[in-house]
């Protein structure tokens, strides 16, 4: 009888055994690709030391293959149980358990498996005889799978791995239906690629889907569309604010109800039928339109197009329903309650959110490609002849659709003080970029990661009246969503944003001894060879480095606080000298912000500001910031995102990292101004951290004595690894002791910038 220590030492000796007999292309890391005990070809194994109850152990299979299933990845035909110090291995059939494959389950798979009924097993077989385990053999190589039935849980996992296979899909071949003027049989209702997998859908429209219409997009495609999905719990308090906009009708009128971006009409599905009645909706997408029409077409005032003609389908799109064309905005259906005094015009939508500077688009290298669209529309183009006559409003408020819509509804549709607008979106518009000065009447916050967004951020559902006004702040509840229900209530304050660093904190002066010259950097600190400059070098003894702390957002933090050696290749900061430059580091430190504190409440509601730079240089210069800008210093010197390096550069000369704590070279700026801090407990720990830090690499072999190293170029250049064997993935890292200082490191100086400088970034309103 086998005997082992660990599950995981019997489990390696199983494939080490049957792998090179199965397919000895196969890896480990393929294998174990996917949070199970791993899978090869058509079989899903799970190995225990021993095997005590088949039952749980089969059910935490079943969840296992429920995942695959939600994944998009095809459910192996076998189940393949180890009890390993048996040398047992029990088989059973997918297909039997589909209903059970089927279930969503919640929590881990390990947990909660008693009290399920297995049926009896295919085979067992003791492969420590040698029949059995060639019959083993010949299991583990076969490559069958159980067909699975698409629903509203798996569809999206499935639509992501279709386009995957096939990148030049479009929405139609994967849920294209026999309905319609437009019909075309989608992958779901006759499986071609996943045809070995999937059970041919047989709904005969995708009403089913609805609410996932937008997750059924290609990526161009959703990022041309925007999202137009939003949560039901914030559906329900959003139709609150359209109760407002309605009770503000002047008596005898009649209102409309405009949604320009409705997408499956789930704003509009839980009103009476009072209100709907007053409702006009469109949709840009297709199929999206066709649920539409199918949900609320006969409900609605109206629906454009209002009937589906032999060209409606525009290639992917519904003709007529951009709304940000000329035809959309001169449309005779929406202009007669435009032209009508006596007609209230309400507004309630959620713009579709697609943005061309997105750290998305950009890795995907398609800001231009999938922006193509709505960039060259006409409603972007009244957009930016407005934007370049108002010195108001940012230019940077042309990069995002949604500020599309936003302007257009109060250029073309809300014309009377008593018009209303409510509209979910992130509240930069307002906040920073000066899209709207109307009263702020009433509005709420909430997560966009329930909006299918891929990250956590604040989206600002506001109310505003068709009132001009000023106004600097306002303060709305926000309600994260709890198991499908608002949660509690978190009261969030926004304040507006009038300048920025670049305006009244970058240091713009040359110097009558600079040097024109010089060597260009990357962000993290080497020197820039290939890459196109946009900055003119500069040198001279009285430089420190180089800052870029720009724009008001936090979309890309780590492009937007670099702190540098020499001049950065593409600019956008300013040349950090020893004359002042301890009042300047609070830009960087606040630049840390959002990777520190990345909660939904705080990313897309606090932003940079230099709102507050009067009182800060008056207290700078009186001496009463002293202290906490010693302390800010101590941050940035322990900074990991501080990029600052010790090297000889291709102009000759010697470029040192002065603000770092090394001082094996004699004293640095920072450690000979450090001199002055008041060194409390907090400050001991950091410095003993470093310390450690310090201490060990001067142990590794890279370790130069002639340079000075600051806590990144340590982590680079001397924190080295290399990958595991046998092409597994992952780090080994040379040196653990250094890593883990390295890492603690990290966290303590996270911890102390949370504590001791982020409420004075506050204060100041270097975050506001």
């Amino acid at each position: 009888m086998a005997s082992y220590t660990t599950e995981r030492e019997g489990q390696i000796e199983f494939y080490e055994t049957f792998i090179p007999r199965v397919d000895p292309d196969l890896d480990l890391d393929g294998i174990l690709a996917d949070d199970n005990d791993g899978v090869i070809n058509g079989n899903l194994l799970e190995f225990k030391l021993r095997v005590i109850d088949l039952n749980a152990v089969l059910f935490q299979c079943v969840k296992y293959l429920s995942a695959r299933r939600l994944k998009g990845k095809p459910v192996p035909a076998n189940v393949v149980i180890v009890s390993l110090e048996d040398s047992v291995a029990y088989i059973y059939r997918s297909e039997d358990y589909l209903g059970q494959i089927e279930t969503v389950y919640n929590g881990p798979s390990s947990k909660n498996n008693s009290g399920f009924t297995a049926g009896k097993y295919a085979d067992k077989l003791d492969y420590s005889d040698q029949l059995s385990a060639e019959r083993l053999v010949m299991t583990l190589k076969t490559d069958n799978y159980t067909k699975t039935h698409i629903d509203e849980n798996c569809i999206v996992g499935w639509a992501e791995e279709y386009y995957r296979l096939r990148p030049d899909a479009r929405k139609e071949h994967f849920i294209g239906d026999s309905t319609g003027k437009h019909q075309v049989t989608g992958e779901i209702r006759q499986p071609k690629i996943f045809e070995r997998y999937l059970i041919p859908y047989t709904g005969q429209t995708n009403v089913k889907f609805d609410y996932l219409m937008d997750c059924l997009n290609d990526f161009l495609q959703k990022k041309d569309l925007g999202a137009f999905f939003t949560p039901e719990p914030y559906v329900e308090k959003a139709r609150e604010l359209l109760a407002q906009a309605i009770s503000r009708v002047p008596s005898g009128n009649d209102y409309v109800v405009i949604d320009r971006c409705a997408g499956t009409g789930n704003l509009e599905r839980g009103l009476s039928e009072d209100i709907l009645s007053h409702c006009i909706v469109s949709t840009k997408e297709y199929y999206e339109y066709k649920v539409l029409q199918e949900l609320i077409g006969s409900k609605v005032r109206h629906i454009i197009p209002p009937i589906e003609a032999e060209d409606t389908f525009d290639a992917g799109n519904v003709r007529g329903a951009d709304a940000l064309t000329q035809e959309y905005v001169e449309n005779p259906l929406i202009r007669r309650y435009i032209d009508d005094p006596s007609c209230t015009i309400i507004l309630f939508e959620n713009p579709p959110f697609a943005e061309t500077t997105s750290m998305e688009h950009q890795k995907r290298g398609e800001g231009k490609r999938s922006s193509s669209g709505w960039k060259a529309s006409w409603v972007l183009e009244q957009m930016r002849k407005a934007v370049k006559e108002n010195p108001s409003i940012s230019g940077t408020s042309t990069n995002d659709m949604g500020n599309a819509f936003i302007w257009s509804a109060f250029e073309y549709y809300l014309r009377q003080p008593t018009d209303s607008y409510v509209v979910f979106s992130p509240v930069k518009y307002w906040k920073a970029q000066g899209l709207v000065k109307k009263r702020f009447i009433d509005g709420f916050a909430g997560d966009r990661f329930h909006f299918h967004a891929r990250k956590h951020s604040c989206v600002l559902v506001a109310l505003w009246s068709n009132e001009d006004a000023e106004s600097d702040s306002f303060t709305v509840d926000g309600f994260d969503i709890v198991k499908g229900k608002l949660g509690a209530p978190v009261s969030l304050d926004f304040r507006k944003v009038d300048s920025l660093y670049s305006s009244r904190y970058y240091d713009k002066r040359k110097m009558n001894d600079d040097i024109d010259g010089g060597i260009l950097l990357q962000k993290t600190g080497i020197e820039a060879t290939t890459q196109k400059k946009r900055l003119k070098p500069r040198w001279n003894k009285n430089i420190l480095g180089y800052m870029v702390a720009d724009g008001v957002g936090f979309d890309n933090p780590e492009l937007h606080s670099i702190l540098v050696s020499a001049g950065i290749f593409n600019g956008n900061g300013f040349y950090l000298r020893r004359d002042n430059f301890l009042q300047k580091l609070p830009m960087f430190a606040a630049s840390r912000y959002i990777s520190y504190n990345g909660s939904w409440t705080e990313r897309g509601r606090v932003m940079k500001s230099a709102d507050g730079a009067d009182i800060f240089l008056k207290d700078a210069a009186s001496g009463k910031l002293n202290q906490w800008l010693l302390r800010t210093l101590l941050f940035t010197c322990l900074e990991y995102q501080n990029h600052m390096r010790s090297f000889t550069g291709g102009d000759g000369r010697t470029y040192r990292n002065e603000l770092c704590l090394d001082t094996s070279n004699g004293s640095t700026v920072a450690s000979e101004t450090l001199k002055k801090l008041d060194r409390r407990v907090r400050e001991s720990e950091l410095l003993a951290a470093w310390s450690r830090v310090l201490e060990e690499a001067k142990e590794t072999t890279l370790y130069d004595s002639s340079l000075t190293y600051g806590f990144y170029q340590i982590g680079e250049e001397l924190n080295t690894w290399h990958e595991p064997p046998n092409g597994k993935k992952g780090r080994i890292y040379d040196y653990p002791s250094l890593n883990g200082s390295i890492r603690t490191l990290k966290e303590l100086n996270k911890e102390y910038y949370l504590k001791e400088i982020v409420p004075k970034l506050f204060e100041y309103e270097f975050l506001k």
